[in-house]
Order: C-alpha cells, then structure tokens, then sequence
C-alpha cells in the first residue's frame, strides 16, 4: 500500500495509486444541500486534501472519482469556474506578504476571465473577476479558501508592525482588514457563487474577520461530518486491515492489541456531541509507513502561535484540562493572555471527550497519548528549563512508584524539586505558592506517561488533589502548603477519598506532602496504607 504522507493534491493520489480513504459521499451530501460552509480542523488533519477533492470535483473530472461513492451519486459532473486560494506555506509575519498573495492569485484569475478596467480596489476586482467567469462559462463560480486563518496566526499577539495609509500600524490588524474586506467580497457577489468553502484552525468570527460577509454554515460541529477530514474507526478497520495485522506482527502484538494501542495513541478527536472517533490521519499513516508507533503529529512542530498565547496566561493546563465547558467558552475564537482555552481545542491539543445533554456541557482533555505527551513535554521544557526531568531520572522515578517505595521517592521529589530555578520556587502569593507545586507535581506525574493520573479528581466528598494508579499501587496525594503531611492525611481520611477503592485488589497509599514557600521543597511528606 502507498501512503500519501505529505500529498495533498487528490488528483496525485488517485492517479499515482495512492491509497485514499474515500470521503466523496460525505462531499456529495455538502455540495447538494448547500452554498457557503466553513470547517475548523487542526493542522495535518486533511483540509488540504478536502479542497483539493472538491477542486476536481466541480471541474467535472469525473474520470478521477471512478468507484468511489460519489460515481454512483452524481450525474451530471459539470464543469465550474474554480478560484482556489492557498494560504498554506507563506511567511505572513511581514508588511505586504499577505496582499501580494491575493494579488498574485488576483492577477492570474484576471488572465483568464478578465480585468475590471474601471476599480483598482482589490474587493472590486475579485467581484468583477466573480461576475465575469459567471457569464463568460454560463455557471456561477466556486470559491475555495485553505487555511484562512494562517494570515493572522502568523502575526497573532506579536509586535510585528507595517504601514497603513502611512501610519505604522499591528500588522495584526492589518491581516484583518485585509481579509474582512476579501470576504466582504462573497456577499456582494452572492449571485455569482456556486459554492464556498473556507477551511482553516480557528474561527475568527469574533474579532470581526466574518464581517460584512454572508454567515457561512459552520460544519466544525456538524455531526453529519465529524469524519469529513480524519479517518473513523469504520474506515481504520475497513481500509487497513492488513496493514494492521502487518504492524501487529512486526511489534509483536495481537491484532486486538494494536487496535487498541493505535486507538490510545492516535484516536480520541471528537468534534461534536455525535461523539464519532476520529483518528488522526496524519499520525496514523506514518505509523503504518514505519511501521513503529511514534508521536508523529506532535513530532512536526507545536506552533508558534499556541506557544506565544500559552506563555502568558495565567492558567496552568491542569487547571484546563479534564474540565466541562459551555461550548460557548471553546467553539468561537475568543483567545486571550489569560484565557487560551478556544486556541487549544481549535488546534487540536485538547478535544470533546463528553456531552452532558442536561447541562448542555462538553467535557475537554487531550484527546490521546501522542497529544497529552507531547504536550506535557513541551510545557515542562519551558517551566523546568535546563533542569527538565532526565530520562534517567524519570526511569527511577517510575521504579519506586511501580515498587512502592515511597521512601525512595520522597527523596526523588525533593532532590529535583531543589534543582529547580528560584525564579518558580518562590511566590509571594500563598495561592500562587500552591498552585506552583500543584502544577510542578501534575507535569512531573504526566512526565512518567504510563499511568492515570488524575488531578483534583470529584468525589462525593470534594475533590482530590492528585490520584495515580500503578499496576500494583494507587496513590492518593492530599498537598499543603507551610503545613504538615499530617494535617494533608487528616483529610484524606475525613472527606473518605480511598473510599472508591474500596474493592480495588490494588495496595492504595495515602500520601501528604507539605510544601515550603522559603525553602521551594517539600518541607514535610508522610504516607500510609489503607485500613
């Protein structure tokens, strides 16, 4: 089998005998039952792909599409105008970039169809252009943008600056001008229009990106097309069968084992309350080229724009994660310093993982381990700096805990918890203080990557500060700060927090550790079994 890792023209695939997931029923249902749409997807996730398939659809290259769903559905394959914008693979962080862009794509599109001899406006010669290629070829024209948004998440939350009517201006604000006046085009040229998709991360529609044009239907969290881009556990079981048992046999695995080791690494994307899986497309394909099971859509690169929200907000992603929101908190962009929740489940660090239909409610996490532990790594690199947890360090760490030495981690904990600057040590804030060691303890925990570990898990009785389930040991940590570890299992044994392992075969352990502000160290730890 050809995987067509990095291909995103469809054209390519079909012709070069790449293997394609075929999507084109799930196309025919968009283009027969609409006009304008939208569709939110995190990077290498398959939205070029998607343009690219409806591109030579609606040029009518019916010989393309020869047994896949869509032969049997459509009859007609006529033949559009077709204006594909690509805003992939530019550098948008300096002045002129962007409308050079859109003048380049302008400029070959007038080639064609002709030049508006009258405005030199930019929003009027597309409009002309429009209006022209509607005419001139007898059917309105189809609009496809890819990656709308990369314009703005180049220069988002950034001191790049250019001119504007002479002026040094955001270059953020800039883009955004820019873009609402293209977009502002599709609505004065409605009439003219077949079809429009505009695809990209984010939904800007907020910060008035989308103003002035016709609302587009937003299909982000259309449960009809959860799997639009992406690859369902349907279309794993069904397309790469062999290839599941061929990896199975080289790792040494049950074909029922990398099922459902594929599915903790590279499944988990829910993008409705229809709760389809969808397995990252990306991830999955490598996997299957090579053969072993690496975090590949992690490997190619966090972006910028995410790291830069992330470096000054005033939560900690323990304080995000595992949390329930209304979707009005995460759907629409509305990012900032202080709240980056949106941009992280827009790009695809965290994902629906429940719907509470009474509350009206989602539940938000890391959707797997390939995302949880890239994630985690890149955070604590940033917060531990040149001290970030060894691998060797990790190993020991794992040691103890998977042996029930908790002798021999306390002085794990403390020895690396002095190792750490004293700019994170010391807070002037006692609530600071606390939520520092909170977080250093989660990351540490998450670093480990082999258990479950929950923090400030619900109970009837409160919630607990951490829980960590081993194979033989569950741990159940109660944190102070300039207490005692006393004073941390007095709690544990009053709110009952081992009670829900009462049944558990597993030796549970309740752990308090007591934090000094002076010192930036566990100033007291102590520990015992369950009675």
């Amino acid at each position: 089998m050809k995987y067509p890792i990095g291909i995103q023209s469809f054209d390519r695939i079909i012709e070069d005998g790449y293997v394609y997931v075929d999507k084109t029923a799930l196309i025919y249902e968009l283009v027969s039952k609409g006009t304008i749409y939208f569709l939110s997807r995190p990077r290498r996730f398959g939205k070029s792909l998607l343009i690219s398939t409806l591109e030579n659809y609606f040029l009518g290259r019916k010989e393309l599409f020869r047994g896949l769903a869509i032969d049997a559905l459509e009859k007609e394959w006529a033949e559009y105008p077709v204006f594909h914008i690509d805003f992939n693979g530019g550098n948008y962080d300096k002045d002129g970039v962007l409308e050079n862009r859109i003048l380049g794509s302008l400029e070959t599109w007038e080639n064609q169809w002709g030049k508006d001899p009258i405005n030199k406006e930019l929003g009027a010669r597309i409009a002309h252009v429009l209006k022209q290629a509607h005419e001139k070829s007898g059917r309105r024209a189809v609009v496809l943008v890819d990656e709308y948004d990369k314009p703005l998440l180049d220069v988002i939350d950034t001191d790049y600056t250019g001119l504007l009517n002479g002026k040094e201006t955001k270059l953020e604000d800039i883009h955004r001008g820019i873009l609402k006046g293209l977009y502002s085009v599709f609505k004065l040229a409605d009439k003219h229009l077949q079809f429009v998709l505009l695809t990209g991360v984010t939904k800007f529609s907020q910060v008035s990106v989308f103003s002035g044009f016709n609302q587009p239907n937003d299909i982000s969290y259309d449960s009809r097309f959860d799997a639009l881009c992406g690859i369902s556990k349907e279309e794993l079981l069904s397309v790469f069968k062999d290839q599941i048992k061929e990896l199975g046999e080289v790792n040494g695995m049950t074909e029922e084992e990398t099922i459902a080791k594929l599915k903790r690494k590279y499944d988990g994307y829910h993008f409705s309350d229809g709760m389809t899986d969808v397995f990252n497309p990306f991830s999955l394909l490598n996997c299957f080229q090579k053969r072993k099971f690496m975090d590949y859509w992690f490997a190619t690169g966090t972006p910028t724009y995410l790291m830069r929200l992330m470096a000054n907000n005033h939560e900690n992603i323990n304080e995000l994660a595992g949390k329930e929101y209304p979707a009005a908190e995460f759907v629409d962009y509305k990012a900032t310093k202080q709240k980056p929740l949106p941009m992280i489940y827009q790009s695809g660090y965290f994902t629906i993982k429940g719907y509470n239909r009474r509350r009206d409610t989602y539940l938000l996490d890391f959707p797997n381990e390939e995302v949880r532990s890239g994630m985690v790594a890149v955070l604590s690199s940033d917060y531990f700096g040149d001290t970030s947890s060894p691998s060797t360090w990790l190993n020991d760490v794992s040691d103890s805990l998977e042996a029930g030495d908790l002798e021999k981690f306390k002085l794990q904990l403390t020895g690396f918890l002095s190792n750490i600057s004293y700019h994170f040590q010391r807070k002037q804030d006692a609530r600071e203080c606390e939520r520092h060691f909170q977080y250093t303890f989660y990351l540490i925990l998450q670093l480990l990557g082999k258990y479950n570990t929950y923090v400030e898990k619900e109970t009837s009785q409160g919630r607990i500060d951490c829980v960590l389930e081993c194979p033989d040991y569950v741990y159940i940590f109660e944190f102070k700060l300039n207490s005692t570890a006393e004073v941390a299992l007095k709690q544990i044994d009053e709110k009952g927090y081992a009670l829900p392992y009462a049944a558990d075969k597993r030796k549970v352990y309740k752990v308090g550790i007591s934090f000094s502000s002076e010192t930036g160290s566990v100033n007291d730890f102590d520990y015992k079994s369950r009675e």
